[in-house]
């Protein structure tokens, strides 16, 4: 029966048995990169030793020149101990395509160990395994390259070979993990608080922040290396025939040839990095007191015949073609800019002018900072006294690309942010007025009666039909014919336009009054908003005289009433049209606004009587409305009985007294009629 482990020590146990041979997995990993490596330099090296006719060593000989031409892609210094003064010299110049071979191989084997869809080894485990399998065969390597011509330098391949596994097993464990934007260690947290400026670069800026800022450096330096290869392969284009002369002096067998081939399309990496770094306007050095710069180039010492050297400027002082030059880190300081503008303006809420120059300044200090590190790995030494110093000068180029990209950086940081932020504000504007017109244009009518194109506008009269009368306003149950409808009635025609249009002259219809004292309604529509429609009350007229047995008192002369107003008639709505449709209405036809309004004064509009509710009569009590019914009724043994309507009280014509005779007051009633009060 087996107990679980609880102590400590047992803990540890478990944690060894666990992590044992997944640690040796990932060693035998790290192994393997650093094997293909070598296998890959060895095939290559054992190829041309093949097919060299006169070859000077043998396979042994190749093979050490293999395993140090590994060693020197990951940045070691080589000594050359045969030479004519017989002092060793060392060669330090590092082609940069080759430092891609080794990376690569470590960066996937270590990817390979942390990934969790695969081994799912721990992140430590498979890092320590993987640097430890390619320093163990690092360290091997070194031991057998130290017996050839061309040995390495023990201190230099110490600190290159485990350095170049750190980082890129790193960078392959991060990888695997899904490059998570993790906090920083503890200890670089502490050694990052210490700093006199860590409070102001925490308020100023988080994580997303220094991310863009990282970003444009990259671009930045990007775009320098960039122009800095089109400067190389300008040079080798004007110098051609130099080129040409030097490649095929170097060596008459083509085996020979091919090896010089492959060696100058290894450093094409670091022409591109000088050529940047003459654009920048300090230049490369070809030798001590030799600098070769836009503004001038020095007498360079006596070199060997190799194609890339052969492109280099003649002496002499700059002209207006070697001053073009400084386009490259204007351009690379326009793209910086570019950017981090970008990254101000990609959140809702863009950067204050603060901050986009903070983060201009800090990407110009990492984009220099970029620099200084290629210019120190594209260059180094060639030998001894003159050649001691072979290439830019690292410090230099890295200060000189931060001046031009922060002097550019910064004005095309601010110009792009502004612009862009003026370009997001109309881009919303333009949403918003889209938005807006386009719910006008849902709620406003498909077919409007007045507009052009369909039935009822002006000059095109269409099918009317009546609209219903309005409820009465006279006297209730006061019965008699209706006043027929005339001219002098003051009707609008059918199928003319809205109340208040210019429509005077036409022919006008007459539509029957309704029966009784029943007031018609009158509809029009707005003479700028054709899609209201307006509703008035006209004027009652008093109808007939009553006959004189229904009124005992004796009827006087009557004298001529106010004078008469115009009385609307019913707008006729047109039907229905079944036409095109017309055109849709803007938001500014459909609102009064006080400037589309008419200056005319002299316009003629119907006058229309206010709706005024009639007057009931004090002396009538109220209606008396019935009781509510109870909650939870009994049901009704005999079925009750239907209640009477109360007495309505009767309604009086408001404008009654308009057209009353007057009564003097001091006059004899008459017989049968009630006595007047005081």
């Amino acid at each position: 029966m087996t107990h679980p482990t609880t102590t400590d020590s047992g803990s540890l146990t478990l944690y060894r048995k666990q992590t044992a041979p997944g640690l040796g997995t990932c060693v035998i990993g790290g192994a393997l990169a650093a094997g293909l490596g070598l296998g890959v330099f060895a095939v290559l090296v054992m190829g041309l030793w093949i097919s060299s006719p006169y070859p000077d060593s043998g396979p042994d000989g190749a093979l050490h020149v293999a395993a140090t031409l590994w060693l020197l892609a990951h940045g070691t210094e080589l000594v050359r101990a045969d030479t004519l003064s017989g002092v060793p010299a060392p060669v330090g110049v590092t082609p940069l395509l080759l430092l891609g071979l080794p990376a690569w191989l470590v960066h996937r084997a270590a990817r390979d160990a942390a990934d969790p869809e695969g081994r799912a080894l721990g992140v430590r485990t498979a890092w320590t395994g993987v640097v430890l399998g390619y320093v163990c065969v690092g360290t091997a390597a070194t031991v057998y390259a130290a017996g050839g011509a061309l040995r390495p330098s023990w201190l230099s391949a110490a600190a290159h070979v485990p350095l170049l596994a750190v980082a890129a097993a790193g960078f392959g464990v991060w990888t695997a993990q899904g490059r998570p934007y993790g906090p920083l260690p503890g200890s670089l947290r502490r050694a990052a608080g210490a700093l006199p400026v860590a409070g102001v670069l925490r308020r100023f800026f988080d994580a997303e922040r220094s991310l863009a800022v990282g970003r444009a450096a990259v671009a930045g330096t990007a775009v320098l290396v960039a122009g800095g290869a089109l400067l190389v392969a300008l040079s080798v284009v004007l110098h051609a025939g130099l080129v040409r002369e030097s490649f095929l002096d170097v060596t008459t067998v083509w085996s020979g040839r091919f090896a010089v081939l492959l060696l100058a399309l290894a450093l094409v990496p670091n022409a591109a990095v000088w050529g940047a770094a003459y654009g920048l306007g300090p230049g490369f050095v070809l030798g001590t007191g030799t600098v070769v710069s836009p503004l001038g180039a020095s007498a360079a010492p006596l070199l060997p015949p190799f194609p890339l050297l052969a492109a280099v400027p003649e002496a002499g002082p700059g002209s207006p073609l070697t001053w073009a030059a400084g386009v490259v880190p204007v351009l690379a300081g326009w793209t910086l800019g570019w950017f981090v503008a970008r990254a101000a303006t990609a959140g809702d809420t863009s950067w204050p002018v603060g901050r986009t120059v903070l983060g201009a300044i800090l990407a110009a200090v990492l984009c220099g900072a970029l620099g200084a590190v290629l210019a120190g790995l594209s260059g180094g030494p060639m030998g001894v006294r003159v050649l001691a110093d072979f290439g830019p000068v690292w410090w230099l180029t890295g200060a000189m690309a931060t001046g031009w990209t922060l002097v550019v950086g910064v004005p095309v940081a601010l110009v792009v942010r502004w612009w862009r932020t003026k370009a997001r504000i109309k881009a919303k504007a333009a949403l918003l007025e889209a938005a807006v017109a386009q719910a006008l244009q849902v709620a406003a009518p498909r077919s409007t009666p007045g507009s052009p194109g369909s039935p009822g506008a002006l000059g095109q009269p269409g099918p009317a039909r009546p609209v219903a009368a309005a409820r009465p306003m006279g006297a209730a149950g006061a019965a008699g014919p209706a006043r027929p409808a005339g001219p002098a009635a003051g009707g609008l025609a059918a199928g003319s336009p809205a109340v208040g249009s210019p429509a005077a002259g036409s022919e006008r219809a007459r539509t029957p009054a309704p029966p009784g004292d029943a007031a018609p309604e009158a509809e029009g529509r707005h003479w700028l908003r054709p899609s209201v429609r307006l509703r008035f009350w006209t004027r009652p007229h008093p109808g007939p005289e009553p006959h004189p047995a229904s009124d005992s008192r004796p009827k006087r002369e009557s004298r001529p009433g106010p004078k008469s107003r115009p009385e609307p008639e019913p707008r006729l709505e047109p039907e229905p049209h079944s036409g095109p449709e017309p055109r849709t209405r803007t938001w500014s036809q459909l609102r009064p606004w006080p400037w589309s309004r008419s200056k005319s004064k002299s316009r003629t509009k119907p006058r229309t009587w206010p709706l005024l509710r009639p007057r009931r009569n004090r002396d009538t009590p109220p209606p008396q409305l019935p009781p509510a019914p109870p909650t939870n009724p009994a049901p009704p043994t005999n079925p009750p009985p239907t209640p009477t309507p109360p007495a309505r009280a009767p309604e009086l014509d408001p404008y009654d007294f308009l057209f009353r005779p007057p009564v003097d007051d001091n006059a004899p009633a008459q017989d049968g009629e009630p006595e007047r009060p005081a």
